[in-house]
């Protein structure tokens, strides 16, 4: 069996969180496009890779971590702004129960040890979340959209209703995914960002269009948007930390799906207590 090769980031002795990368699985190519969009390691369901080297993959991962694979949760994604809440009662669902449960979430919060949730990303941001005091895990999948909806900011809301989570003592991380020099966006993307109120001045800036030299394009920080939300929730700019891995630029070893299409593997950037 292949090792997957995880980025690993210190959360905490009581918490492992990592992010995966393309190295360490069985996945290979696209039948669709011809390419190696796929290699190595992907987990997503949701992205058209074979089912087989799927499974595969997940077993090789819940190996890693210690764990079963109806321990491995991850929801399908919709770019909204809705947290589900993992406890027993889920758990003890089947397999196609549970994937049905998870339709159309974007974070995952837990309180349950030897569980392992997690996000897919490919460009969008991870953020993984952690509160010592009460034992509780969050993971977050915010693309531009659910940015703009402040999903971080609800989702740390969702945790203190949940768990009693105190702001103040949580700690984060921003996964690897696409960086402001990169994240080359409409005039409406930033009309969006602009109407509900973050500070253009700081997360934007204008590049030359990727298409032409001659025009100029707005760029989004899309990880300092995310950060800012969380000390806006609450949390200590000592407590946040953010991934220096930008995607696009860094296609080789992490999936990004402006650079490879939509075709194509996802980072699992997951936290198990």
């Amino acid at each position: 069996m292949t090792i997957p090769k995880l980025d690993y980031y210190n959360m905490g002795a009581s918490v492992t969180a990592f992010s995966t990368t393309r190295h360490g699985g069985c996945s290979t190519d696209c039948s669709a496009c011809q390419s190696k969009n796929y290699a190595e390691f992907n987990i997503n369901r949701y992205c058209g890779d074979d089912e087989e080297h799927i499974r595969k993959n997940r077993e090789a991962l819940c190996s890693l971590l210690g764990i079963s694979d109806d321990r491995l949760l991850m929801p399908h994604q919709v770019h909204l702004t809705k947290t589900a809440r993992i406890d027993e009662t889920l758990l003890a669902l089947s397999e196609e129960q549970r994937r049905m449960a998870l339709d159309g979430y974007d974070a995952l919060m837990t309180d349950l040890r030897g569980v392992c949730i997690g996000v897919s990303t490919a460009d969008c941001i991870p953020i993984l979340l952690y509160d010592k005091a009460h034992h509780a895990v969050c993971a977050i999948h915010a693309g531009w959209r659910g940015t703009v909806k402040r999903i971080a900011e609800k989702a740390i809301a969702e945790m203190t209703a949940a768990y009693g989570t105190t702001p103040e003592l949580v700690k984060a991380q921003i996964g690897p995914g696409i960086h402001l020099e990169s994240f080359e966006v409409g005039d409406e993307v930033y009309e969006a960002f602009a109407q509900e109120g973050f500070e253009m001045e700081v997360i934007s800036k204008k590049f030359q269009g990727n298409s032409s030299l001659f025009t100029y394009k707005w760029h989004i920080d899309l990880p300092e948007c995310n950060r800012r939300q969380l000390l806006a929730a609450g949390l200590q700019p000592k407590n946040i930390k953010v991934s220096p891995v930008c995607t696009f630029q860094q296609a080789e070893d992490y999936f990004s799906a402006r650079r490879l299409g939509i075709n194509s593997g996802r980072i699992f950037t997951g936290i198990l207590i």
